[in-house]
């Protein structure tokens, strides 16, 4: 599948400017960090970071189930729908445990561009380029700031990659540089 493919299929369930901007960074965040784990396969991560939340507008109550039919319905590969669904592991009904660096990776930052996305919005500059580590673990400690972003799961997910806390943000941070530069 293309990334223009996915963006079709991403555009038919989900209408909300937030959830498409979301898909993007995902998406740009897991080819960013394709091009050191897997460059061959730069396309493929980029396509699941579109992908990875395609039920969760339409069916809140059953993501990352019902999205394992929606995908099979546009006839989505089984890797691609694995690690999709991998990212709810332990959140929702998900069935796939994130085991592959992509779906590792993808379970550590989906929440983690949420909170970075919204304390870069509270910069003067309303951008990454200049937000830096201390800024978000300040934001990281505040449980009221930006609350629907799972503090356990990103910890979860540095764990899961072997990577400090400190690490995954700073790279999460600089792969979404990349991503707002486009």
């Amino acid at each position: 599948m293309t990334q223009q493919q996915a963006q079709s299929i991403l555009e038919k369930y989900n209408k909300e400017a937030f959830h498409l901007r979301h898909a993007r960074v995902v998406s740009g965040v897991l080819a960013y960090f394709a091009k050191e784990y897997d460059p061959e396969n730069v396309e493929h991560w980029a396509v699941v970071g579109l992908l990875h939340d395609i039920d969760f507008e339409l069916y809140p109550e059953e993501h990352c189930v019902k999205g394992e039919e929606l995908l099979r319905g546009e006839g989505a590969e089984e890797r691609v729908i694995r690690a999709c669904m991998s990212h709810g592991w332990g959140l929702s009904g998900a069935r796939y445990e994130p085991e592959h660096i992509m779906e590792k990776i993808l379970f550590a930052t989906d929440e983690l561009t949420g909170l970075i996305g919204a304390a870069a919005v509270m910069r003067p500059s309303k951008s990454v380029q200049d937000l830096e580590l201390p800024s978000v673990k300040k934001k990281f400690k505040d449980k009221k700031f930006a609350a629907g972003c799972s503090r356990e799961v990103i910890a979860d997910g540095a764990e899961k990659l072997g990577w400090t806390l400190d690490e995954l943000i700073e790279r999460t941070i600089a792969a979404m540089r990349t991503v707002e530069s486009e």
